[in-house]
């Protein structure tokens, strides 16, 4: 199978299951279908923004790592079609990950090939690299992958003062976690302006890096989410991981031209393979998960 026909079908996380059939009402154009998922969802670091408190039991939703999950949960808000506006307090929370996730779920139904890409943004904050999830998909009528920022909405934009189409991100407004981990480690990028709050530094770098590449294996999970190399102390890295990463940062970049080597490399290798039990890291501490997702994925 090459590149192409891979990200055409959904994975263990962006599988809709008995609710696919939500999808078949929603808009064909990708910008109309961007502001039909932004009508179901509300970013949770922007609530204050659009003035909206909500019960400390709903931030659970965060939690929600499959689309199945968060399809059923947008039902159990609001049963109207996904393409009904949902008021601000009966949309799903989540970040930049879910809206990345929905995007791609939604596309891949259709047949055309997207992956939700784990990295870093440059439009967050000035003269730094803000903690970030985007979309590609495969443009056929420009034969290239496509970034789509679909969590970028109209008042996003305002404040944000972003220039560009968030439908085709620029290549140098958003770098994927290789791309970053490869700069890092060259000096040509001061680590500690990647990050988010208080969390910077080459560690949250890897972090993300290692999350892309399961996302390129189509396992896209939390952003706190742990396993293998993400979850290793920096003292204890060996050389042997640290060429590790060099080497599939080089294969992760930009178009992800050596996509099948990547593939293997994330299989034949436990240090990037997301196992069944992952460790979580939530406001209520470190707790390992089971992803019932993985059960009956080979490889895993």
């Amino acid at each position: 199978m090459n590149v192409i026909e891979y990200f055409a079908t959904p994975g263990a996380m962006t599988l809709p299951g008995s609710y696919a059939t939500l999808f078949d009402c929603l808009p064909g154009e990708i910008g109309s279908l961007c502001r039909a998922i932004q009508g179901l969802m509300i970013h949770v670091h922007w609530l204050e923004r659009y003035g909206v408190q909500l019960p400390k039991p709903r931030f659970d939703e965060l939690q929600l790592r499959s689309v199945a999950a968060k399809l059923a949960r947008i039902g159990e808000l609001d049963p109207r079609p996904l393409t009904e506006v949902r008021a601000m307090d009966r949309r799903l929370i989540g970040n930049c990950r879910d809206f990345s996730v929905m995007l791609a779920s939604i596309l891949r139904y259709r047949g055309t090939p997207a992956r939700a890409r784990c990295g870093f943004a440059r439009y967050f904050l000035p003269d730094h690299y803000e903690d970030h999830w985007v979309c590609e998909y495969w443009n056929a009528e420009l034969q290239r992958w496509t970034t789509v920022d679909s969590q970028l909405d109209d008042l996003q934009r305002r404040v944000l003062a972003v220039e560009f189409d968030p439908l085709d991100v620029p290549r140098d407004q958003f770098l994927p976690g290789g791309e970053a981990w490869r700069l890092c480690r060259a000096g040509l990028a001061d680590p500690d302006k990647f990050g988010i709050f208080d969390m910077h530094g080459l560690w949250f770098v890897r972090g993300n890096f290692v999350r892309d590449v399961a996302s390129l294996n189509k396992i896209e999970l939390l952003p706190w989410d742990c396993w293998g190399l993400v979850d290793v102390r920096e003292e204890d890295l060996s050389a042997a991981d640290l060429a590790l990463l060099d080497r599939t940062a080089e294969l992760t970049r930009g178009g992800v031209s050596e996509w099948e080597t990547v593939r293997q490399l994330y299989e034949s290798d436990e240090r990037l393979r997301v196992p069944r039990v992952i460790r979580s890291y939530t406001d209520a501490g470190a707790q390992e998960v089971r992803l019932p997702e993985l059960e009956h994925t080979s490889g895993h």
